[in-house]
């Protein structure tokens, strides 16, 4: 199993940037894919980013060029930084990992992006 911690979330104006973090349970030499996802209030959860070994990283057209994701193995971490924010990027971002034919999620943490 894989236990996923988000952290980072919180209230940031338009134009402004946010680093959220991920911690995982056990070390990302075993995970091989992992992805942050959103859901905004009213909409479905969609796929915002995801980083594989050994494959380019996939951003959603609407994040790509502001958002970064990244992850560090010392710290069994991955993070998802975003730039020049957007009232449309309000939403709760959950940590995903796929992990021996599983998927497994964190409990999410809240962004918004508001004047």
């Amino acid at each position: 199993q894989v236990q996923l911690v988000e952290s980072g979330g919180g209230l940031v104006q338009p134009g402004g940037s946010l680093s959220l973090s991920c911690a995982a349970s056990r070390s990302l030499l075993t995970i091989h894919n992992m992805g942050w996802f959103r859901q905004a209030p009213g909409k479905e959860r969609v796929l915002v980013a995801r980083i594989f070994d050994g494959a380019p990283t996939y951003y959603a057209d609407s994040v790509k060029g502001r958002f970064t994701i990244s992850k560090d193995h010392a710290k069994n971490t991955v993070y998802l930084q975003m730039n020049s924010l957007k009232p449309e990027d309000t939403a709760t971002y959950t940590c995903n990992a796929y992990y021996l034919g599983t998927n497994y999620w964190g409990k999410g943490t809240l962004v918004t992006v508001s004047s």
